[in-house]
């Protein structure tokens, strides 16, 4: 039942890095089951994962071998496992675009300078052949976040290459009605938008606000601030790139217990450069209990990032393979709920794991 899946990466930062270095961890070590929240979907483990190729911009990481270019600056993601096995995917140039952040351009903070010289910057055309001539069946969006014209290119893409594609950031694709309704008659699959983390920030949060509601507490106002030293947040200090994240964040917390605008805050603080890959959380709840009397909550959360992100795209990447496999394209409306932040029917944590684990079932058959 298992099978080669052949994945495309489009951003061969930090959390490409990290999902890289884990396809080899867990071939490696195949009957490991830890850090996964399944071991095996569909017969597919994380180990059936191979990569046809990857795109990105900057001139450091185009022409080498994915299974080198995950180590050049700036990614800064802890190294886990660093004997890659390697796959043969290449980096190619992408498309430019809105992928870099103005700020960016010409960053140097302690010589750690974003942009090592930006590539001749490719076309939609060929993207698709790369696509086409690597086999691919399914991509990996990881372009910054803000990136709306980039990411909306890769979907056209993956529509034009007939590639499932797993939309990683808050650009909004899977849900959107009028993207999804594309992906669907294409008969392509798609899981999207906005990666949760495995256990991070806001998955945290929604999962301590539903218990409060679900204990009669009334919740009067809360807030979920992020500090981090990666590029991820060295991004987003471009604050007009941060409207879909601010969105999908929110949307995310207030999908579990409804709260007035206004007494609700969730997005990134800062960047901290010291920090590198991790990432701090701060959530604070105010809250009534017994009598009406006061209640506060305040919790800090420290995880490396981007690993917390890759094991949450190694199963999306094997159930559309296991779509793939079963003739099935649009949106995975059950996938998309359990491990996206903001897909195109939110669910509650409990009954999103639930219908996910139904829809497996019924693609095995």
């Amino acid at each position: 039942m298992g099978g080669e899946i052949r994945v495309a990466v489009v951003g061969v930062g930090n959390c490409a890095s990290s999902l890289v270095q884990g396809v080899t961890f867990y071939r490696r070590n195949p009957d490991e089951a830890m850090g996964l929240i399944h071991h095996e979907i569909g017969g597919l483990r994380v180990g059936d994962i191979r990569f046809a190729c990857a795109f990105d911009v900057d001139a450091r990481k185009i022409g080498r071998r994915l299974s080198e270019a995950v180590f050049a600056a700036p990614n800064c993601s802890r190294i886990f496992c660093r004997d890659l096995e390697d796959d043969g995917a290449v980096v190619h140039a992408g498309p430019m675009m809105d992928g870099v952040a103005g700020h960016l351009e010409k960053f140097d903070e302690g010589r750690r300078t974003v942009v090592g010289g930006a590539a001749k910057s490719a076309g939609l055309e060929d993207v698709v052949r790369v696509l086409k001539e690597t086999g691919t069946t399914v991509l990996v969006n990881y372009v910054p976040v803000g990136s709306q014209r980039a990411a909306e290119l890769y979907a056209e893409v993956c529509l034009q290459a007939g590639v499932a594609m797993v939309n990683c950031i808050p650009v909004f694709i899977a849900s959107d009605t009028k993207w999804a309704e594309r992906f669907r008659g294409a008969g392509v699959a798609i899981v999207g938008d906005d990666v949760k983390s495995q256990f991070g920030a806001t998955i945290t949060h929604r999962v301590l606000m539903k218990l409060a509601e679900q204990r009669g507490m009334a919740i009067d106002s809360s807030y979920q601030l992020n500090v981090g030293g990666n590029m991820d947040f060295l991004n987003m200090l471009e604050r007009g790139r941060l409207t879909s994240k601010k969105v999908s964040k929110t949307e995310a917390v207030t999908s579990q217990v409804p709260m007035k605008e206004g007494n609700i805050h969730i997005g990134p603080s800062d960047y901290v450069p010291f920090l590198g890959d991790t990432k701090v959380c701060y959530v604070r709840m105010n809250m009534r209990g017994f009598g009406g009397l006061p209640m506060e909550l305040d919790m800090k959360l420290s995880v490396e990032d981007s690993p917390n992100s890759a094991g949450v795209v190694v199963d999306a990447v094997r159930c559309l393979a296991l779509a793939r496999r079963a003739g099935v394209g649009g949106v995975l409306e059950e996938v998309s709920a359990a491990l996206m932040k903001r897909p195109i029917r939110q669910m509650e944590e409990d009954d999103a794991k639930e219908a996910m684990e139904r829809w497996i079932a019924k693609m095995k058959g």
